[in-house]
């Protein structure tokens, strides 16, 4: 009954990430990266919970969490943060599209982190799919010249490029550690169990990054309270792109719901070629035609 579920909830999670992202970088001029970044958990946690209030309401179900739980929710949420700090931090050595192109080594990763701690097995055509998907973005992301020309030397690009890696990693894991903390909610349906383990994993993010910047950055902060009205639609968008996601890991892989995500990739570049007016070059074209036919091999997988 279910079967196909995961396949909407994925592109439309893709779709509202994308929205989400527009947002945030029309925040960051005024919060900053790390403020912009906070939004999407401050102001996205009172929709977690307006999610998993209206699921429990509409199924009875209840969720009857496990011990792990806790401890897979929260470490899911550490994980994505420490993801986005590497990112961040391989930004800052001006290599953005680089490290675009490396941290969506993720599809690749999760499969790796699945197969570990999940006993997820991926099948051989979910193998090529996600080879092809990521051999896709790799060459739509990658600047020409290579690593040398985006950052200025060959070594220079290595330390960027490392923390691409790292960061693609990171999110994997994080993907991993919330379906961990989904299986462990206990609630009798998977819809709930998704949005118990969202609520949680979103709780302790924010948690962790408020109460820095409360200590470290109040500055930033105050700024981030300020910017309410623009915040909620980031925050609300955000907590619908992860209940999506979540919902995908409850039913699907981790790696096939990673793999078909990478379409985000083409929403963006739809999103940006129609406000900048620009022409795709054969390379992107290429690397377009990857990615489809590696989420079409998803799908038949």
């Amino acid at each position: 009954m279910f079967a196909s579920l995961w396949i909407v909830t994925t592109v439309t999670a893709a779709g509202a990430q994308t929205l989400r992202n527009a947002l945030q970088r029309g925040l960051t001029a005024s919060l900053g990266t790390l403020g912009a970044t906070n939004v999407r958990f401050l102001f996205g946690l009172p929709f977690t919970f307006v999610f998993l209030g209206t699921l429990m309401a509409a199924t009875g179900d209840r969720p009857h969490p496990q011990a792990l739980f806790w401890l897979w929710a929260a470490l899911g949420g550490l994980a994505q943060i420490a993801a986005t700090a590497l990112m961040l931090t391989a930004m800052q050595d001006r290599s953005f599209v680089v490290t675009i192109a490396l941290t969506k080594t993720e599809a690749v990763q999760a499969a790796l982190f699945s197969l570990v701690f999940l006993g997820e097995v991926p099948t051989p055509t979910l193998v090529v799919a996600i080879a092809l998907a990521t051999f896709g973005v790799l060459i739509m992301s990658w600047p020409k010249g290579g690593i040398a020309a985006a950052t200025g030397s060959r070594f220079a690009g290595l330390r960027p490029a490392l923390l691409g890696i790292a960061s693609g990693g990171f999110f994997a894991l994080a993907a991993v550690l919330f379906k961990a903390a989904i299986r462990a909610a206990d609630s009798g349906g998977f819809l709930v169990d998704a949005a118990t383990a969202l609520v949680t994993s979103v709780a302790a993010q924010t948690i962790v990054l408020t109460g820095w910047l409360a200590i470290a950055r109040r500055d930033v902060l105050v700024a981030t309270l300020r910017e309410w009205r623009p915040s909620i639609g980031a925050g609300f968008l955000g907590a619908l792109a992860s209940q999506l996601w979540f919902v995908g890991f409850a039913i699907a892989p981790v790696a096939a719901v990673r793999t078909l995500g990478l379409i985000e990739l083409l929403f963006a570049q739809g999103l940006s070629r129609g406000l900048m007016k620009e022409k795709a070059s054969l390379r992107e074209l290429v690397g377009i035609a990857l990615l489809v036919l590696g989420v079409v091999l998803v799908l038949r997988a």
